[in-house]
């Protein structure tokens, strides 16, 4: 399986009402069809330190967009108060969760992974 995969840098510490906007905006046009039918993502949360309902509004129209035609979806490298609200909210069911974006790439997708220089890979 040919699996592309595109990380999406959480570059915002809080995922908020004030900024949902533009984490959406940045987001939709990743959910193109043209990317490819199976091109997935993955949100690297490292510097996210809040999301809220709205940010995982997102989150939820992301997975859709992406499950509909058979692409995954993953979050990566949350912070402890990220991960408990995701966990709360029970979005493992909606997005694959790993503690790191290699640990994502590795699962998700073996050609992205044999691609990245051997500094980068994880141990």
């Amino acid at each position: 399986m040919n699996l592309r995969q595109r990380v999406v840098d959480g570059a915002c510490r809080f995922v908020d009402l004030g900024l949902t906007a533009d984490f959406e905006r940045a987001v939709v046009p990743l959910l193109d069809a043209a990317a490819g039918p199976r091109a997935g993502l993955v949100f690297d949360l490292e510097r996210v330190t809040y999301i809220s309902s709205v940010g995982l509004r997102v989150l939820m129209i992301a997975s859709k967009a992406l499950r509909a035609r058979g692409a995954r979806i993953a979050v990566a490298a949350m912070q402890p108060v990220v991960a408990e609200i995701l966990e709360i909210c029970r979005f493992g069911a909606v997005v694959e969760v790993f503690t790191t974006v290699d640990a994502a790439l590795d699962a998700m997708s073996p050609a992205a992974a044999a691609s990245r220089p051997l500094a980068t890979k994880a141990p």
